[in-house]
């Protein structure tokens, strides 16, 4: 469904150094009638999948643990970020991306992902819809120590840690990741862990 209160006059590209930072120039039909020109920034770095993985028996999850200089940039001292394993769609469907994701993150080969939702996590200024599933591993499905790519550079640190300690984590403020948080949250929420 097309939105009549707008329209696009400009869509300027002003970085694809590593994804597309554009600024968008558009009229806007106001609450009043009137129409008044508007400037937005939008960065598109595609779409993205991540997990929740737990395990039942032991009551624990899998999280990750890597540098984001974003969050250096703006307070976290250290720049480490406790995280469930995500990635980048690439070419593929999201369900693949995130068993994908998986294996190369956590060294987990998983067979089963049940999806939970989508969201747009900052839909003020970042395109990017993330596909949120969640799936149980167990200790035989551990194929290699994880860390990322190489190639990639991303040196991660896979975390299993007890559920609790992970929701207790949020409250410390030692996990301050979006995605994380919600999927422990949906699964207190949905005692995936009972």
């Amino acid at each position: 469904m097309i939105n009549p209160t707008f329209k696009i006059t400009k869509n300027e590209i002003l970085s694809d150094n590593w994804y597309t930072l554009r600024k968008i120039t558009y009229e806007y039909q106001n609450k009043d009638g009137n129409w008044e020109t508007q400037y937005r920034e939008a960065y598109d770095r595609g779409n993205g999948a991540t997990i929740l993985l737990y395990n039942k028996p032991n009551q624990s999850v899998i999280l990750t643990r890597q540098l984001r200089i974003p969050t250096y940039l703006n307070g976290n001292q250290t720049g480490m970020m406790i995280e469930a394993c995500a990635g980048l769609l690439d070419t593929e469907n999201a369900e693949e991306c995130i068993k994908r994701e998986t294996e190369e993150e956590t060294g987990y080969q998983i067979k089963e992902v049940r999806k939970i939702f989508e969201v747009y996590m900052s839909p003020g200024s970042v395109t990017e819809i993330i596909h949120f599933f969640v799936g149980e591993y167990a200790k035989e499905m551990k194929i290699h120590e994880g860390g990322g790519l190489d190639e990639e550079q991303e040196n991660i640190e896979v975390l299993e840690l007890p559920f609790e300690k992970a929701m207790e984590m949020i409250t410390s403020g030692e996990l301050k990741d979006a995605k994380t948080i919600m999927l422990l949250q949906y699964a207190k929420i949905n005692k995936l862990l009972l």
